[in-house]
């Protein structure tokens, strides 16, 4: 026997805020990615201010060593092959999101799983930290964006569930002004 009608779930909503919010963090990560790689192309084309204004800000956040780097032109990325990793690996995942889950789930993955995508990176610095094994620039970045592609299942929902609170009332502004 078929559902009554007022048993029917809508699988569209009007509520386009998860959308926004989705196309506003792959802006963000886009514009990351575009400045770890357009440092080193700005510095090869004699924008030395932009480059090192590039460079100044992801030294906040990354050691920068030369030889754990990539180089495009003859100059390395903003940041190190395995910062490289994360952020592309963010970035890929963020843009591949919609296709991946629902835009109004706000639940995320049990934790084991970001663990277990940490783990690689984590063993992959221990060898090399310890003389064990010499890791590579493509360890680096692979061990990065396992862990970077994971974490977007942890950080997209908490973005959307932002987004879909009712910011006016729970910051005590009426929505409708009273005359």
């Amino acid at each position: 026997m078929p559902a009554s009608p007022a048993d029917y779930v809508p699988q569209f909503s009007s509520d386009h805020r998860p959308v926004w919010t989705w196309l506003l963090v792959s802006a963000v990560c886009l514009s990351i990615l575009s400045l770890i790689i357009g440092a080193p192309l700005a510095q090869a084309h004699g924008h030395q201010v932009t480059a090192l204004a590039i460079y100044g800000a992801f030294s906040h956040l990354c050691h920068q060593i030369p030889d754990r780097s990539f180089f495009i032109a003859e100059h390395q990325f903003a940041v190190c092959a395995r910062c490289t990793g994360l952020y592309a690996g963010f970035t890929v995942a963020t843009l591949g999101y919609p296709l991946l889950r629902s835009m109004r789930r706000t639940d995320t993955p049990e934790r084991k799983w970001l663990f277990l995508a940490a783990a690689p990176l984590a063993v992959d610095f221990a060898l090399g930290y310890f003389g064990i094994w010499e890791n590579t620039h493509l360890s680096r970045f692979v061990t990065g964006a396992l862990l970077g592609s994971v974490a977007v299942l942890y950080v997209m929902p908490g973005f959307i569930d932002l987004s879909l609170k009712d910011w006016r009332r729970l910051l005590g502004r009426n929505t409708v002004s009273s005359s």
